[in-house]
């Protein structure tokens, strides 16, 4: 991977989109401030959660990778929605695999994530996640955007926007990542639709294979 696919990947690891206007213009756009403050508040938190997590933990990755992956997991699966990025990346394909296969896809997938980008991330150096802004969707309270910007150690800043969305019982979740132009979840789904044809169409080939698969993706900006 280049420098960019890089900090793509640290991105994805370190670990979103207000009603229709209402008869007062004025409630509709404090509904749509209310929801972007909401998911700010909430990435700023579990940013803030992940990094210390990640902090507390560099060694253990060298000692116990697995463990490792647990704790990052751990870290993570409050504020990022899994199972719907693995549904969207696995897109059309989704219809015609069965509910054991799209459990199958799901777990690989975020384990396929840890092994890939965990190395990197622990040897990241130090870096810093500055969450700037947030903005409610305008026709949709339950979606918004977070702006944030990730600086590596050697001063390069990388722009990066989560699309989020508010679940009923979950709260505000992350359910794709966009960074310096390039969107992550769509350039996963572009290499799942690849890895079908190559299989003929065979999801069970292309989730076993999906391990290795995604340390070869190279994302590209499509912008």
């Amino acid at each position: 991977m280049n420098q960019m696919s890089n900090w793509i990947s640290r991105a994805v690891q370190v670990a979103g989109l207000s009603l229709v206007f209402l008869s007062l213009l004025g409630l509709g756009m404090q509904a749509q401030a209310d929801a972007g403050s909401e998911a700010v508040k909430s990435v700023r938190d579990s940013t803030d959660n992940l990094v210390s997590e990640l902090n507390a933990n560099r060694q253990v990755y060298y000692e116990d990778a697995e463990r490792f992956y647990e704790i990052m997991e751990g870290a993570l699966k409050e504020v990022v929605d899994f199972e719907r990025i693995a549904a969207r990346v696995m897109g059309k394909h989704r219809r015609g695999a069965s509910s054991e296969q799209q459990a199958a896809f799901i777990e690989v997938f975020k384990r396929s994530l840890f092994r890939a980008y965990g190395k990197t991330l622990v040897e990241s150096g130090d870096f810093s996640v500055n969450v700037i802004d947030g903005e409610g969707h305008a026709r949709d309270d339950n979606r918004a955007t977070v702006n944030l910007q990730v600086t590596s150690s050697s001063g390069n800043v990388y722009p990066v926007v989560y699309a989020m969305y508010r679940n009923p019982q979950r709260g505000w979740l992350l359910e794709n990542v966009i960074v310096n132009g390039v969107n992550v979840g769509l350039a996963f789904r572009e290499k799942f639709d690849q890895e079908i044809a190559k299989a003929r169409g065979n999801i069970d080939t292309v989730i076993s294979g999906w391990s290795t698969t995604v340390e070869e993706t190279e994302i590209t900006d499509k912008s």
